[in-house]
């Protein structure tokens, strides 16, 4: 599998030298009405099922983030976890911090948080899920 990723790599490599990059496209699903909707913890995260995947919502500073409901290394329960003084989420397990926007595990472990775009629009709350073509695991 990894010999016909990298040839189809090489050959968009060899005729198109300068590709353009593509935006991301996402499906958008309603998770609530509104924000209040929402059972909020005590720890301003919540959990939420969007698309068929529970998810960890979380708000902090006037901002709304959504994460992957478990942690990535033991798989503890991110709304479990806290929000720290500077705005990451730890998890309950080991405190592993992760950035809520990018993911990026700020404590140096290496692990990655999935994130997804969240937006609060007149109608209601809204997740955004990456949409996957045939070939998506070449990018």
């Amino acid at each position: 599998m990894k010999c016909i990723k990298y040839v189809i790599l090489i050959k968009r490599y060899i005729f198109n030298p300068d590709p353009v990059p593509t935006e991301k496209k996402y499906n958008w699903v309603k998770v609530a009405d509104s924000v209040n909707e929402l059972d909020w913890q005590a720890n301003n995260m919540c959990i939420a099922t969007a698309d068929g995947k529970k998810l960890t919502l979380a708000r902090h500073a006037g901002g709304f983030f959504a994460f992957a409901h478990k942690c990535p290394h033991a798989s503890g329960i991110m709304a479990d976890g806290f929000i720290d003084a500077v705005g990451n989420i730890v998890c309950p397990l080991h405190r592993y911090k992760f950035n809520m926007e990018t993911g990026r595990n700020t404590t140096g472990e290496g692990y990655y948080l999935k994130t997804y775009p969240m937006q609060q629009r007149e109608d209601g709350i809204y997740i955004g899920f990456e949409e996957r073509g045939f070939f998506s695991f070449l990018q």
